[in-house]
């Protein structure tokens, strides 16, 4: 099975291209590839499909083998590799995704892809809708959320997918391992949640750090960085354009006033092409490995 992997600011993705060929379980899949010892190692799967409504279908599957509606670093690189590989000549076009129909936009410095621009479309804000429960149609903007005892401030937002954005003073220093766990499982929130930790530097700047439902810390996550400017003008803390400062990069995100879209711009890179082959393991291991050729 041949494929390519890609990142975005450090968020790194597998990419397979099933246009043609179909893989039967893409849970087990992502869980054997994306493994950083014995797989190829990254944040999760796209997959490359057709699409009745769009120009192409991409769907995403985490390292726990779950399904995600979206990903925005995902979907620049979903994007690029279309382009790339010449599955598509179009600068713009659209996207299948569990979000809806999304449009991506390659930017160019010359002949060379320099990032993607993605209208990520409208935020959604109403409690039922992200979900968290309690709180019906209403937004969630500074409510109280307790984790490990101690209370914080969540502003939710729905990019497709559920985030859950808390400020803090410090993000570097915000023990982000020790109790992301329980604010992704926190009963809050029916299908879990990502939560992204923001410490304001100014009104167009911010540093933020993720834990993602499904696949822990990453370096990046894009519809975090989309959540995080939303809730940022929902509190009064930040404008509509603003820089976000991830760990492994940086993002420019636009909520548009006119338009209600949240538009998303940052970099997606090719790491490495390879082919897999899927074997049995000999007896005593529980588990299977793929055997990798690099190029």
């Amino acid at each position: 099975m041949k494929f390519s992997k890609w990142q975005g600011c450090g968020n790194d993705f597998v990419l397979i291209d099933c246009l043609q060929d179909r893989v039967k379980d893409y849970a087990a899949l992502a869980k054997e590839v994306c493994d950083r010892h014995y797989g190829v190692g990254a944040d999760g799967i796209l997959v490359v499909e057709p699409s009745a409504k769009a120009d192409f279908r991409m769907r995403i599957f985490n390292t726990d083998g779950s399904e995600a509606e979206m990903c925005g670093n995902g979907i620049r690189c979903f994007a690029r590799y279309l382009y790339d590989s010449k599955r598509t000549d179009k600068k713009e076009f659209t996207v299948e995704t569990g979000a809806g129909v999304l449009v991506p936009r390659l930017i160019f410095e010359g002949d060379t892809v320099a990032g993607v621009r993605v209208d990520m479309g409208e935020p959604i804000l109403e409690g039922d809708e992200i979900p968290v429960k309690g709180f019906g149609r209403n937004h969630v903007i500074n409510e109280k959320l307790t984790v490990a005892g101690k209370d914080y401030a969540m502003t939710c937002v729905s990019m497709g997918n559920p985030h859950c954005v808390i400020y803090v003073d410090d993000a570097e220093k915000f023990p982000i391992h020790e109790l992301g766990a329980s604010f992704e499982s926190h009963p809050a929130f029916p299908r879990k949640t990502n939560t992204e930790f923001v410490e304001v530097k100014d009104r167009q700047h911010v540093r933020m750090r993720v834990w993602e439902r499904g696949a822990a810390v990453t370096l990046a996550c894009g519809t975090g960085s989309c959540a995080t400017a939303v809730a940022g003008v929902l509190t009064g803390r930040t404008d509509r354009s603003v820089d976000v400062q991830l760990d492994g990069g940086l993002l420019h995100v636009e909520w548009d006033e006119a338009s209600n879209h949240v538009f998303m711009t940052g970099p997606a890179e090719l790491v490495f092409t390879g082919e897999c082959r899927t074997f049995e393991v000999p007896a005593g291991r529980a588990r299977r490995q793929e055997e990798m050729v690099l190029c």
